[in-house]
């Protein structure tokens, strides 16, 4: 069974939750495009997040879920919002949401973490997670270090419970290679930068627009804190510092603000760009139903190019 088939959606396709982008706004019209749509609290208080939700299902009459990142001081009275306003799903990262779990399940919330290993997904699963997303390097924002092709799999045979494929997902190719490797859906995110409904700045979807496949880096793995930006001058001084054996203190104030410059002021020199290595595939502005509706046909149409190859190897 698919993702669609269990949450009673049109795609097996899950919105990321890309701070100051992932609004109530963007997620319903994400969940009325067909797809899942997921608010992103970030380091939201409780009750910016009550009205993010409030507004969101003003919106959409359709499934959408909530991030909860698990560093968010606030946590503890955003679990209990979710517990009072009950969205369909919740997913979690950066950290263990696993003493929220029982609860949730009770009350009919799925709970899905976002994983960058195969014992984080083995101890989600033992916590009781209904499942997990695999996240690999390729996605853009806070990253692990194995790759979707061959993160997915490996979780997949380790795991009882769904798992649902993250990273370097962008067309009909992608999508059918997750559900090659196992998992019942996908998530994505560097694709919807661009999408008509997306809050960004129109700078920020130029630039993806204008990516090349080797226009993104990872920074901050010297303070396990790695997170995949477009390169620019921030990227640029952020790696220096890192290379002078700068502390997590001093990266911080390089980059306090950063996201927002380049969401909300279209600052591509000085902003942080979260952006996937799949941006370079990333060349046109559309609707969010048209790109699930390409991506959803593209697969089909690549399935059947697929079999073709098969058949002469028999």
């Amino acid at each position: 069974m698919l993702l669609n088939e269990m949450l009673g959606i049109k795609y097996p396709i899950v919105q990321g939750a890309m701070a100051n982008i992932a609004t109530a706004e963007f997620a319903a019209a994400v969940s009325n495009s067909g797809a899942l749509g997921i608010i992103g609290t970030g380091a939201w208080p409780a009750d910016v997040a009550r009205a993010a939700i409030l507004k969101c299902r003003e919106l959409t009459d359709k499934p959408f879920g909530v991030n909860v990142m698990m560093m968010n001081p606030h946590t503890e009275a955003i679990f209990e919002l979710i517990a009072e306003l009950k969205p369909a799903l919740v997913t979690t990262g950066a950290g263990n949401p696993g003493k929220y779990i029982p609860r949730l399940k009770e009350l009919g919330i799925m709970v899905v973490p976002i994983v960058p290993t195969v014992a984080l997904a083995i101890r989600m699963q033992q916590a009781g997670a209904d499942m997990v997303i695999v996240e690999g390097t390729e996605s853009g924002g806070h990253v692990g270090e194995l790759t979707t092709m061959a993160l997915v799999p490996q979780v997949v045979d380790a795991l009882k419970i769904p798992v649902i494929a993250a990273g370097g997902i962008a067309d009909g190719r992608g999508f059918n290679a997750a559900l090659s490797l196992g998992a019942i859906g996908v998530q994505v995110g560097t694709c919807l930068l661009v999408a008509e409904e997306c809050p960004v700045h129109m700078n920020y979807k130029q630039a993806i627009m204008d990516a090349k496949d080797t226009d993104t880096v990872v920074t901050g793995r010297s303070v396990s804190a790695p997170v995949r930006i477009k390169k620019n001058s921030m990227s640029q001084k952020y790696i220096k510092l890192e290379k002078e054996g700068a502390n997590r203190e001093e990266l911080e104030k390089l980059t306090l603000g950063s996201l927002r410059k380049a969401v909300f002021d279209g600052d591509m020199e000085n902003g942080s760009v979260m952006m996937g290595q799949i941006a370079g595939m990333v060349k046109e502005i559309k609707p969010l139903a048209t790109i699930f509706e390409n991506m959803v046909n593209d697969a089909k149409k690549q399935a059947k190019l697929l079999n073709t190859k098969l058949e002469a190897l028999q």
